[in-house]
């Protein structure tokens, strides 16, 4: 059994740059990289908007040099994922690990990330980072002039459509249903926008295209008529899914599953276990926001660490 002062869970932008504050601060923090290294970021292409890097940046490019840069001052990862938590409040935290390891704690951080919420189609996988996005703000900028797909009718849906607005040629909203889900005001902004064209009644049946997205497949599920529809953008605005599962009923989450953080720290309901980025952030979700999080979650730590020395 291998004890630790600070474990973080995650090496997205929040689990590393709480790795390089906690490193540099001598807690010799143990980062868990999961099996899926970086997050979400590894899964964009060209990172445009994390400042300091004007001409863009690979994501996993961008990860692995703040990983490379918390190994500097002495944070270790291991790329292994958390089987079960058993989160003692106050006291010390047992992880054991997949690869069979135990690792207890004083202080832990989550910064497990959150999934975005896909439909489900084979399409979506192939063509990713190929025209297939979750995140217009990541990636809007790419599909200049062009036609592009948003899928949903919620708030978020339409968030996503007037932004892609000042980059698309034509926005096409594709809705199930034959009205939306979204607040008045954002429905009636997205209405009142000429750009955004509405798809109702209808559901993506398919992704089409040879090494890029090409064009969409589309049903109408009152008519059952196919149809096929050029695009070279899909954004899929169904929502995100916190990588939260582990922690239920042992850190307070909120109806969605985000975990909840309170009096403006990144402390939990669990004494002890702070946390940062995606997990605990259900309205930005965007890199820098989650390395600055993550900042936060390793002062928040050090803090607690020097309170019961």
């Amino acid at each position: 059994m291998e004890k630790q002062k600070l474990v973080i869970v995650g090496n997205g932008p929040a689990g590393a740059t709480a790795a390089i504050y906690a490193a540099r601060a001598n807690l010799s923090p143990l980062m868990l990289a999961g099996n899926q290294p970086g997050g979400l970021l590894t899964m964009t292409g060209k990172v445009e908007n994390f400042p300091g890097f004007p001409e863009g940046i690979d994501g996993f490019d961008l990860v692995m040099k703040m990983q490379e840069q918390a190994e500097k001052f002495g944070a270790r990862v291991e790329y292994e994922t958390v089987e079960h938590f058993t989160l003692n409040p106050g006291g010390v935290h047992r992880l054991e690990l997949s690869g069979g390891a135990v690792v207890e704690c004083d202080a832990l951080i989550a910064a497990s990330g959150a999934s975005p919420r896909y439909l489900g189609l084979a399409g979506e996988e192939k063509f990713r980072n190929h025209g297939v996005s979750a995140c217009a703000t990541c990636d809007g900028a790419f599909f200049e002039n062009m036609p592009v797909v948003v899928v949903g009718g919620g708030d978020s849906a339409m968030e996503e459509a007037i932004f892609l607005t000042r980059f698309a040629s034509v926005v096409y909203v594709v809705h199930r249903r034959d009205q939306l889900k979204a607040s008045p005001i954002m429905a009636a902004r997205a209405r009142e926008n000429p750009k955004i064209k509405f798809v109702w009644n209808t559901v993506v049946t398919g992704l089409l295209g040879g090494s890029d997205l090409e064009k969409v497949a589309l049903r109408n599920v009152a008519t059952g008529e196919e149809s096929e529809l050029p695009c070279r953008g899909y954004f899929c605005a169904l929502g995100h899914i916190p990588n939260t599962r582990s922690f239920a009923g042992q850190l307070e989450l909120d109806d969605a599953g985000y975990i909840r953080l309170f009096d403006g720290t990144t402390r939990t309901s669990c004494e002890g276990v702070f946390a940062a980025g995606d997990c605990a952030d259900p309205r930005y979700r965007q890199a820098i926001c989650a390395a600055a999080s993550g900042c936060q979650a390793a002062i928040d730590a050090g803090r607690y660490l020097e309170s019961i020395r």
